[in-house]
């Protein structure tokens, strides 16, 4: 018997609370050199040898830029009230800086305008991930001048969308961008330099607080904010080893980006670690990282654990494990929730991205994939659960729509609600999508009871 946590929730959530699903640009959108599109950080890493693990790319993925509406009709079928999508810098801006590409902003205009006309908020997404190539040239997130050229893009594209959409965030979890782009070198762009990881840390959220005043100063009335990918950090043991080496990945995760944002410091005892890699930081910086937003985004998919000596092995915790070797821990989500809350003064939260990968066999036309609609079930009420505790939660979005390109691991990992063959690219609701479908009716059913 399931226990109280991993009960399916019924109760009803605020009627002004958001529900949505998310994709990035990237992930779905293929036609990576159609209408005058510029190549990404993430098209160069893809010709790398080795680099994604199936050899595949983005090239076509799902094909979106040319099935955009049929997918619209798809999210609005779902029920949802939000949609988060990225917009790719290179599409509309092909080499970061300069002249913009008609064709691509009119494809995100399309975008916006067909969400709206389908009742569903366009929730927005600055950066995630796909760097212009061009920029990159010049030294990418660790060269400074990129946190300008992030400012004019992000301009740019309120000049054309700022009006109609609901929310934009300026980074999509700056710790992967940083440390697996910079540090580990297994993302784009590849490189393997602690020092150079730090300062392009430095430089995103710079340039976050650098876009959130000019977006203000221009007169920008969508919801402002950031996503990071987040996480509990939990000792392995109670040794005195493993305590400390989970509370200097508590640093490198959570306070790395949370202090700065919300207290305006870097965390001493990380600095101390880095030494000579701590980024070069001007004056003023921390107060222009400091700027107020309206919402913290939030990417939960599992805790960390942390060992002084022996890697943690997920397999033997005893818990259920997804196909991306991550541990099903939606308790992690409420303790997360929660000291977050008790330990920054934060806007409210969303949960941007949540979700499971699991190995989906498409069989007669279905996916019976209850494996992951229990993780949204459960994940869902661990929400539940910090708001019952007075944590100020503004939405819920699934990661993701459809299967997807999913970096490095390439199309080898299916984390979608909606099942796609990449070969004919037709789409298949998966038993968690008509979940969350029938989950959405039910709220949207209690409400209207209530207003009765």
């Amino acid at each position: 018997m399931l226990s109280p946590l991993h009960t399916s929730p019924t109760a009803a959530f605020p009627k002004d609370f958001v529900w949505g699903v998310a994709t990035s640009a990237f992930q779905i959108e293929g036609a990576s050199a159609s209408d005058g599109k510029g190549p990404s950080i993430w098209d160069t890493f893809c010709q790398v040898p080795g680099a994604i693990a199936d050899a595949s790319d983005g090239s076509v993925a799902c094909e979106h830029y040319a099935r955009c509406a049929e997918d619209l009709d798809m999210i609005a079928r779902l029920g949802v009230n939000a949609y988060r999508f990225s917009t790719s810098w290179p599409r509309v801006q092909p080499t970061g800086s300069g002249a913009w590409n008609v064709k691509g902003l009119d494809f995100y205009e399309r975008l916006v305008d067909g969400l709206l006309e389908r009742g569903i908020a366009p929730y927005l997404t600055l950066n995630h991930w796909d760097l212009p190539e061009a920029l990159q040239a010049k030294g990418g997130w660790a060269n400074r001048d990129t946190a300008q050229h992030f400012v004019d893009y992000a301009l740019g594209m309120h000049a054309r969308l700022g009006d109609r959409v609901a929310s934009i965030a300026t980074h999509n979890e700056p710790w992967v961008m940083s440390v697996l782009g910079h540090e580990s070198g297994i993302f784009a762009p590849g490189i393997k330099h602690r020092a150079t990881a730090m300062q392009v840390a430095h430089h995103l959220l710079l340039s976050h607080g650098m876009a959130l005043r000019a977006l203000r100063e221009a007169g920008c009335k969508a919801s402002l904010g950031i996503v990071l990918n987040l996480s509990p950090i939990e000792p392995a043991t109670g040794s005195a080893a493993d305590r400390a080496k989970a509370r200097l990945e508590d640093g490198r995760l959570v306070r790395w980006y949370m202090d700065p944002l919300f207290k305006g410091a870097y965390p001493a005892d990380v600095l101390e670690h880095l030494q000579a890699d701590r980024p070069v930081v001007q004056p003023g910086d921390m107060d222009i990282i400091q700027t107020p937003m309206d919402f913290l985004g939030i990417n939960y998919y599992s805790r960390t654990v942390a060992s002084a000596g022996e890697p943690w092995d997920v397999h033997k915790s005893g818990l259920e494990v997804t196909d991306m070797d991550w541990e099903v821990y939606p308790q992690g989500l409420t303790a997360l929730l929660l000291r977050l809350h008790q330990d920054y003064t934060v806007p409210a939260m969303f949960i941007t991205e949540n979700g499971g990968a699991f190995k989906d066999p498409l069989i007669n036309g279905q996916v019976h994939d209850a494996n992951r609609t229990r993780y949204l079930q459960t994940h869902i009420e661990a929400v539940r659960h910090a708001m019952a505790q007075g944590v100020n939660m503004g939405g819920y979005m699934v990661w993701s729509l459809m299967d997807n390109f999913e970096w490095a691991s390439g199309y080898a990992k299916r984390f979608g609600i909606v099942h796609v063959d990449y070969a004919t690219q037709k789409r298949t609701l998966k038993d968690s999508a008509r979940w969350y479908q029938s989950f959405l009716a039910q709220q949207a059913a209690a409400h209207l009871a209530n207003a009765a």
